[in-house]
């Protein structure tokens, strides 16, 4: 006898993923909740590329937060789920390397197949 392991939700990702996040977790997030395959769309006008894979997803953000010279704070709110997405909002109050600080702000959409996320879209 087999036992098949439950396949989470659109519903459960977006809920752990709120859990992770309000606790910082982002790391987390990406080993536990994201696919192998995963991609990850920027707007045109992002100096940042759009990646394909959770290892160069990965080494974005490791980028990205290489840049931070100062945190004073962050947030994510509660995720809205429609069928197979959950979107939303986040930001930072921050001071990057050689700029002023800055607050950015920017709704995040997330595609879940199959129990994980399988694409991530940024608008800011």
């Amino acid at each position: 006898m087999t036992t098949k392991e439950k396949i989470m939700t659109t519903a459960d990702v977006a809920a752990r993923f709120d859990a992770l996040a309000e606790e910082g977790k982002f790391d987390q997030i990406l080993d536990e909740l994201y696919d192998e395959n995963v991609k990850s769309i920027e707007p045109s006008h992002s100096p940042w590329k759009n990646v394909q894979g959770l290892d160069a997803v990965k080494r974005k953000g490791k980028e990205f937060n290489e840049m931070i010279e100062e945190m004073f704070g962050g947030y994510t709110n509660k995720s809205q789920v429609a069928g197979n997405f959950f979107v939303c909002t986040m930001g930072m109050d921050v001071k990057m390397k050689g700029q002023a600080r800055m607050k950015l702000d920017e709704v995040a959409l997330y595609e879940v197949k199959e129990g994980k996320i399988v694409m991530e879209q940024f608008f800011f």
